[in-house]
């Protein structure tokens, strides 16, 4: 390893460690003996919290031990210890070599037995709920008898008794101070929940606070109820969602209007509140990397040019590697709720050390929102250009011959999100996969299907989700053709960021000298752990693998591997 990155690895895990020592610096304010439980003992000396510094004096160590004792006997409580025994004295110094060694609190604790449920109800108060509201509130409690009597377990119960309510109707529920019988007889604790459900709310339409260009009209489509439905809030946030992903308010916000707000009908309206964002944006950036030289970006954006929350955007890319211009429609809610049509027009040259290529493109497709976080995508493109393969050897650059290629494909593709967030996902996992037919003709004729599929998933280490494992694999396959035969800038290739990080771009797979001549079959994983060190900052180590092959699945003479890690 070179000196300079032994030097960044010294700092970086100084970094992580110092964290760790300052904690072991703290002293317990008390210690805790005679819990069997290496669990309950943890939950209660973490309770009972540590000092700066060992107390001075006797008297100041007996009042440690009696607020531990307070704080012993609360978490003892929670977990249905109900009959434990706790008592604070200081620990015996005379042993100590140190005859000035300072006092120290001792919190000596007998649990006895943890109490269990017993007969947990609901009392409905004012007007009861329909009967199958009832039933849905009493599944919901999911109390089992028998189980620890815990007190997280007893007010978790209430929150899903008052969420099942909600979700059948009853807007306003609301949970009244709860009665809760301890037993010492027969050890048990007998938890009555005590629910006012409130009347059955019916959702009217939408009054909007907005001052801004979308129509009005075009957002009351949006509405995922009709007037008179039951309310249900997974329903408000769909309609939230909905505006959110347009991507053309800043603000959205959607509320159930107060219960003396009613219609004639005895309807409630939903209050929908937007603001617009502004209506252009305009992006500047630039990049270097040894793999792929410089970069220069510029994006414009404009939204709401039709009223219909739409988007425009006009993306230039000056690099090394590649110069495009790029000019995309976005219209979300496409002729229905949660789909979107996305129109792009292109012009593009790529100079690369497989293939230079110049042409142009038209994308048409649809995304469609099929569930929480799943997306179906359908669409076709027609593109059309120069393509030209290139060929080095030593010093000396070949230029195939220039041949003039269309294509018209046709596209579908499925992407699944169930990780813990879009951009920084800590723990979950994603899946997609797409499969394209695809026909060029021009110079030659052929008709192949190429298809590619990606997961990922995360997970992470520590409660505070600090280090993180992020793991990823990927393949693809092009059907029905030779690798030869496929137009080189359709292949599959691999090495680069985003792919094997520590390769060039295009640098794994097959090659004639120094060549890259991509192929038709790809497979690539990557581990990664991470680690947060601040908000802004994080430090990863990497290993990534990868291959590309002439076959149907790459051989175990294709595949390059990197290691590394970065800040």
């Amino acid at each position: 390893m070179a000196p300079h990155r032994l030097l960044l690895f010294a700092v970086l895990t100084a970094g992580l460690t110092a964290p760790g020592l300052a904690v072991r610096a703290e002293e317990p304010k008390a210690n805790v003996r005679g819990v069997a439980d290496e669990d309950l003992r943890e939950l209660i000396q973490r309770a009972v919290g540590t000092a700066d510094k060992p107390a001075t004096s006797r008297f100041e160590a007996r009042r440690r031990g009696r607020e531990a004792v307070e704080s012993a006997i609360a978490v003892l409580r929670s977990e249905g210890f109900y009959a434990s025994e706790v008592a604070s004295d200081l620990a015996d110094t005379e042993d100590d070599d140190d005859s000035e060694a300072a006092p120290r609190a001792v919190v000596a604790v007998t649990t006895g037995p943890q109490f269990r449920i017993k007969r947990p109800s609901i009392a409905w108060e004012n007007v009861a709920p329909a009967p199958e509201v009832q039933s849905a509130g009493t599944l919901a409690m999911a109390l089992r008898r028998g189980a620890p009597g815990r007190a997280q377990d007893v007010l978790a119960a209430e929150g899903r008794i008052l969420s099942a309510i909600q979700q059948r109707g009853h807007a306003d529920a609301l949970a009244l101070p709860r009665e809760v019988i301890v037993d010492h007889a027969d050890q048990s604790v007998a938890p009555t929940f005590k629910i006012d459900s409130g009347p059955l709310v019916k959702l009217d339409g939408l009054v909007i606070d907005y001052r801004g260009r979308t129509d009005r009209d075009w957002i009351k489509t949006l509405r995922p109820w009709k007037p008179g439905a039951v309310y249900a809030p997974d329903e408000l946030g769909e309609l939230e969602r909905r505006l959110r992903e347009t991507g053309a308010f800043d603000t959205v916000a959607v509320s159930l209007q107060p219960a003396d707000q009613l219609t004639p009908e005895g309807w409630r309206p939903v209050l929908l509140t937007l603001k617009d964002r502004p209506r252009r944006s305009l992006e500047v950036g630039a990049g270097y990397s040894t793999a792929e030289g410089a970069g220069l970006d510029i994006t414009t954006t404009r939204y709401n040019s039709w009223k219909r929350a739409d988007t425009r955007i006009i993306a230039l890319r000056l690099a090394e590697l590649q110069q495009r211009l790029d000019y995309k429609v976005s219209l979300p809610h496409w002729r229905a709720p949660r789909q979107t049509l996305s129109l792009t027009a292109s012009v593009y040259n790529e100079v690369t050390d497989a293939y230079d290529q110049t042409g142009a493109s038209l994308t048409a497709d649809v995304t469609r929102r099929t569930g929480i976080n799943a997306y179906l995508t359908y669409g076709a493109s027609v593109d059309g250009g120069r393509v030209a393969e290139i060929l080095t050897i030593g010093n000396v650059v070949l230029r195939g011959i220039d041949r003039d290629l269309y294509n018209v494909s046709l596209l579908g593709a499925f992407a699944l999100d169930r990780s813990s967030d879009p951009l920084d996902p800590k723990s979950g996992w994603r899946v997609e996969a797409r499969a394209e037919p695809i026909v060029t003709f021009g110079d030659a004729q052929l008709t192949y299907l190429k298809v590619s599929g990606q997961g990922s998933f995360y997970l992470p280490l520590d409660e505070e989700e600090k280090f993180v494992i992020a793991s990823r694999v990927k393949a693809g396959l092009i059907t029905g053709a030779e690798s030869f035969d496929v137009p080189a800038a359709r292949r599959f290739y691999s090495g680069g960021g985003g792919s094997v990080r520590g390769y060039g771009y295009q640098a794994i797979g097959p090659r004639i000298s120094s060549t890259p001549l991509g192929g038709i079959s790809l497979a690539e994983a990557s581990v990664e752990l991470r680690y947060q060190i601040t908000e802004r900052w994080g430090a990863v180590a990497f290993i990534d693998g990868g291959a590309v092959g002439t076959d149907s699945f790459p051989g175990g003479d294709d595949f390059s591997a990197g290691i590394g890690f970065g800040v």
